[in-house]
């Protein structure tokens, strides 16, 4: 049987991410697997993740955390898989930007349901595209790892808000983003502000990557929509 789609699943616990594992490999799926978070982080950038399983409690960093540097560069959905079981740490977990939230002890046919249904709603439109280490068209150098940019080989300085927004252009090339899915997409909870101060940091980014700013070839404006990444 040929594997589906890749979930990652991280949990320090080896019983229950081998137990998950088998499970969900069963029912068709690749899987990859994750002690920590920082592993998980890594897995995501070089990985094509359809969706996450993350647990909470984790060795190196809280689950919590990982969940928001995810929804920081990505839309991947994301079920989160913990002992904390309070009303209270559900909603928590579900404003960081979980889709949905299973608590231990659990039954793996539930967790598979969840699953399912998760990936149904979030649609393959809403994964990136791309989750190659760097873009490259030759005049313009985008390095998502490193957080870099070259135009014709000098290096352009973009604030931490500038690159989050054009790197996440980039990595869903041809998707027109509204103005709040940016926001929600590449700003996140560091985000305090209107959403017309989206326009001011695309303006920006164009100063700096445009030949012509007035007539820009990486980032579009779709007339009544919002922006998209135009380069190749």
């Amino acid at each position: 049987m040929k594997p589906g789609k890749t979930i990652l699943v991280v949990d320090d616990e080896a019983r229950i991410a081998e137990a998950v594992a088998s499970f969900l490999v069963s029912r068709g799926y690749r899987v990859l697997t994750a002690e920590t978070g920082t592993r998980a982080l890594e897995l995501l950038a070089v990985e094509n993740i359809a969706l996450v399983v993350l647990d909470l409690m984790l060795p190196d960093r809280p689950g919590e955390e990982v969940c928001r540097r995810i929804r920081a560069q990505s839309r991947v959905p994301v079920i989160m898989l913990t002992a904390k079981a309070g009303e209270d740490d559900l909603l928590a977990g579900l404003a960081l930007g979980a889709d949905d939230y299973v608590t231990k002890p659990f039954s793996l046919k539930a967790l598979h349901a969840r699953i399912e249904a998760v990936l149904r709603r979030s649609g393959d439109d809403l994964l990136p595209l791309t989750l190659k280490h760097a873009y490259r068209d030759g005049d313009l150098v985008v390095d998502f790892a490193q957080g870099t940019v070259f135009k014709k080989g000098e290096r352009v300085a973009l604030t931490p808000s500038e690159m989050r927004l054009l790197s996440v252009l980039i990595k869903y090339p041809g998707k027109v983003f509204t103005r709040a899915e940016l926001i929600d997409t590449a700003l996140g909870d560091e985000f305090d502000g209107y959403d017309r101060a989206v326009d001011t940091h695309i303006k920006n980014i164009r100063q700096k990557l445009e030949d012509n700013p007035r007539a820009p070839a990486y980032i579009l404006t779709v007339h009544g929509l919002g922006y998209r990444f135009g380069g190749e």
